[in-house]
């Protein structure tokens, strides 16, 4: 509920929608009174064949009359106490109805139609006024309502996306990007139709229902209260079954991102599940998850289906209750239920109606009262799942002071650096090196000896654990992030193109630059020749989803663009060239060449004819350095580096 609590805070910023829907509600509670209490003067007065004028004139003389017996009870000798305090009550209490009746007395003979039928077309005009003036005010309440609802919604999936954006790498790793896809699209939901719910309907019918309650209580009291003993058993059903449907909304949306994962593998590895044959097996996958998915669901259905009809069962057992107590004192014109006094005098016929009819009223709202509760629970549910990401912690942080060092820097240095992931080894154990700036280093070694942690570090992806890594004398977590990433480029093994022109991927981190900027880097990555000439529309060409427009190596040269409008002072390449065709190897070594001149370069790659480009190499062993040279002093010094690359150097060579 504390999460919920932060959504509603969200939705009471827009505070005059929220006015707008209280005000609102009260019109419509309002004319729905109204519109009961309308059976009063019908059956009262129309069916009696009176009139308005006849009908007031007729109860100024019978209360008069009923305070000259009150004075005359009072005046007797011997009336005891109790029996005086009981008169005194009803003297005043018809003395107030006399002072009303004489009040409005006037208005009724000026203005009220003579005549029953002519009053009966009053009444039922208004009926349709107080209709159509409750419709009207329903409109804008709905209105206002999805307003705020949507408009929270909108803020709070733009703060999960901020969030999103800001989490630490393995965070993706341990939940996917399919669970938060869910989170971002199906818990929102949830949480908005919650909120939507919440704000109309649980300020509209209470109000309806507090109208038709004061109704009845105005025509009987005591009658009332003896009839709403069921009240502390529907508090108790509705307390236990909220606590259910939060249990089975929450594992109905785990369910949903099942699902989003499972699609999400399906459709991005859509030609390996072609080319294997395997979309039988996809099929009963999702079938799978499907059938957890249905089967949950229902369950959240047998419990709102179960609390709506306990709701109604106990709500016709309250209007059973009254029909029966009321009946019994109407028809034997009792004051007195089982030894209790319910009113001073014998209910009439159009009192009992009256007070049957705002009960039944009553139980209007009350019944999507229960309706509320369920979505107000899945509300609850999906909003403690949106903000366990909003909330998750960051290990990588702003300082509160940044430094800012000189660009271009001198050196990189990393210092004893020591990292393990939460969850797992520990991955780089006490690394050091240094790069001056100008060269170009490559990182070599077995999987997991730490290369793509390092250049984490490096960027920043993560923190170490013990040490630091320095631009200069600066560390780097003493630097804003914004500046430090702004100095580097990354290109990875896994090409990240957007579905977008081809321009404005090449764009995409320098948004500053025109369009004569992003062909000079085209040419420079020797990509402005087949964007010209293979695509169909050169720069504008949308790429689509992926880039699945472009082979591999086009992907990767459009992604080299992207670097060098960077104009970066560190360039890392993380396996860049290591799954593409010769051709565009031999372009991007090219490339690259020309570009890193001035620059620091540090690449990570498995491939002899890429360190041609390094000046260093770093061989990287089980978390720490083994060794640090060139080609000739490493195959003589170190055994991994000769047995991987010296044959494969020399055959290029």
């Amino acid at each position: 509920m504390k999460s919920f609590r932060r959504v509603l805070y969200l939705a009471s910023k827009r505070r005059l929608s929220m006015l707008g829907i209280v005000v609102t509600s009260l019109i419509i509670a309002a004319m729905w009174g109204g519109n009961i209490s309308v059976l009063y003067p019908m059956t009262e007065v129309v069916f009696e064949g009176d009139d308005l004028a006849t009908y007031v004139h007729d109860r100024i003389e019978s209360a008069g009359q009923e305070l000259q017996d009150i004075d005359a009870g009072l005046a007797e000798d011997g009336v005891i106490e109790a029996k005086r305090a009981q008169l005194e009550f009803r003297y005043q209490a018809v003395a107030y109805s006399l002072s009303w009746l004489k009040w409005v007395e006037p208005i009724i003979v000026n203005y009220a139609p003579p005549g029953p039928f002519n009053t009966l077309l009053l009444v039922v005009g208004f009926l349709l006024a107080c209709t159509a003036i409750k419709l009207v005010a329903l409109v804008i309440n709905m209105m206002l309502v999805q307003y705020i609802a949507e408009g929270t919604v909108m803020e709070l999936r733009e703060k999960f996306f901020r969030k999103a954006l800001s989490l630490d790498l393995d965070h993706f790793g341990e939940n996917g990007s399919a669970n938060l896809t869910s989170r971002l699209t199906n818990d929102v939901a949830h949480v908005g139709m919650g909120l939507s719910t919440l704000i109309g309907r649980l300020i509209r019918e209470p109000l309806k229902m507090i109208v038709c309650v004061g109704g009845a209580f105005m025509v009987c009291p005591r009658l009332l209260l003896l009839v709403m003993v069921v009240t502390p058993v529907v508090a108790l059903v509705t307390q236990k079954l909220s606590r259910a449907i939060r249990r089975a909304s929450r594992r109905v949306m785990e369910e949903m991102s099942g699902l989003y994962g499972m699609l999400n593998d399906a459709f991005n590895g859509i030609r390996v599940v072609k080319s294997f044959n395997t979309q039988s097996r996809e099929r009963a996958r999702f079938r799978s998850h499907v059938d957890a998915y249905f089967r949950r669901s229902m369950k959240v259905a047998f419990y709102n289906t179960l609390a709506r009809g306990t709701s109604e069962m106990l709500g016709l057992i309250t209007v059973g209750l009254a029909i029966l107590a009321g009946g019994y004192l109407a028809i034997n014109q009792e004051t007195h239920l089982l030894g209790l006094r319910m009113s001073n005098q014998p209910l009439d016929d159009s009192q009992v109606l009256l007070f049957f009819a705002f009960l039944i009223g009553a139980s209007d709202p009350a019944r999507k009262l229960t309706d509320v509760w369920s979505a107000l629970q899945r509300g609850i549910v999906a909003s403690t799942r949106i903000y366990e990401i909003v909330d998750a912690p960051v290990r990588v942080t702003e300082p509160a002071s940044p430094i800012k060092p000189p660009r271009p820097h001198n050196d990189v240095r990393i210092e004893n650096v020591h990292f393990q992931y939460p969850s797992g080894p520990m991955v780089l154990q006490g690394i050091d090196l240094t790069i001056p700036h100008g060269e170009t280093i490559a990182l070599v070694g077995p999987n997991g000896c730490g290369k793509s942690t390092l250049l984490n570090m490096l960027c920043r992806f993560d923190d170490p654990n013990e040490g630091r890594v320095c631009l200069d004398d600066c560390p780097i977590d003493q630097m804003a992030t914004r500046d430090l990433r702004r100095r580097i480029a990354l290109v990875s093994q896994r090409t990240v193109l957007f579905d977008d022109t081809i321009e404005n991927n090449i764009r995409y981190g320098s948004p500053s630059a025109d369009s004569h900027d992003v062909v000079r880097a085209a040419k420079l990555a020797f990509a402005d020749d087949f964007i010209l000439r293979k695509t169909p529309q050169g720069y504008q060409t949308m790429l689509g989803t992926g880039g699945v427009r472009l082979s591999g190596g086009q992907m990767q040269r459009i992604a080299l663009a992207r670097a060098f409008l960077r104009d970066p002072d560190i360039l890392i390449l993380d396996e860049a060239t290591s799954q593409i065709d010769i051709e565009s190897e031999l372009l991007i070594h090219r490339a690259l060449e020309t570009f890193l001149k001035g620059r620091t370069g540090i690449m990570v790659t498995h491939r002899a004819s890429t360190l041609a480009l390094a000046d260093r190499v770093a061989v990287l062993d089980q978390g720490h350095v083994a060794a640090v040279g060139n080609h000739e002093q490493l195959i003589r010094e170190n055994s991994f580096y000769r047995n991987l690359y010296g044959s494969e150097i020399a055959d290029a060579a």
